[in-house]
């Protein structure tokens, strides 16, 4: 196995999958030790089973806590992060995780580019279908329904537009060239999909589109956690 990487935090960190965010009073002491995991990992790795080891869904504090356990004392190092990380979902991992990254040297594979496709703009709240990944999960899509994440979508759409490509095109273009992003994880579920996702990393985005991308991000900063508010 060339890169094998943790899922996700094997203790409470708040925030996964649109839960409310760290809480000490939430803490518990049940949890396997950074060693215990790093250790693992570390014999899979001398039995030559793998490669090279990551995390994913991890915090700050537990990329530079792995981070000194390698330099320190000797556990093997985390290559990678997978974590969420699109036009919606962005300030989690720019506040404070892109910092403990870039100087641990530890690379961003981001998942779900598309915001599980609601960046594609064609769902609106009251017309998903069924079969739409937004329905398929409970629990794990609320955060991207009844906030305001849609009010934020129609906003992107609308400077993609402009710009005379999809919202597709511009939200993968904008994270695939992202300098933070060392590779892109994409989701397709038809070859036309898969098409556009791979014909997005040709497009780049002028300085006249990302300013106005940026202008959209002061307005909806962190939409996906302002539950309650109609779009």
């Amino acid at each position: 196995i060339d890169l094998l990487q943790l899922h996700w935090p094997d203790r409470y960190a708040g925030g996964l999958f649109g839960q409310p965010d760290f809480s000490p009073a939430q803490l518990t002491e049940e949890h396997a030790a950074f060693e215990e995991q790093l250790g693992a990992l570390q014999e899979v790795i001398e039995a030559g089973k793998v490669r090279h080891i990551g995390v994913s869904n991890e915090t700050p504090f537990g990329v530079c806590t792995m981070a000194n356990l390698a330099k320190y004392e000797g556990y093997p190092k985390i290559a990678s992060i997978q974590n969420s990380y699109s036009l919606s979902v962005r300030k989690d991992f720019e506040a404070g995780l892109a910092e403990a990254c870039h100087h641990h040297d530890v690379a961003l594979l981001p998942y779900s580019p598309l915001a599980s496709g609601s960046l594609t703009g064609k769902y609106a709240a009251d017309k998903i279908p069924e079969n739409a990944r937004l329905k398929m999960f409970p629990g794990f899509m609320d955060r991207y329904l009844g906030s305001l994440n849609e009010a934020a979508v129609n906003s992107y759409c609308a400077v993609a537009k402009e710009a005379g490509m999809t919202p597709a095109e511009m939200a993968l273009s904008w994270c695939y060239h992202r300098e933070h992003v060392c590779s892109t994880i994409i989701g397709a579920t038809s070859i036309p999909q898969l098409d556009e996702n791979i014909k997005a990393y040709d497009i780049k985005l002028d300085e006249d589109t990302l300013d106005k991308i940026n202008d959209v991000y002061k307005k909806y900063t962190d939409p996906t956690k302002a539950y309650g508010v109609k779009a």
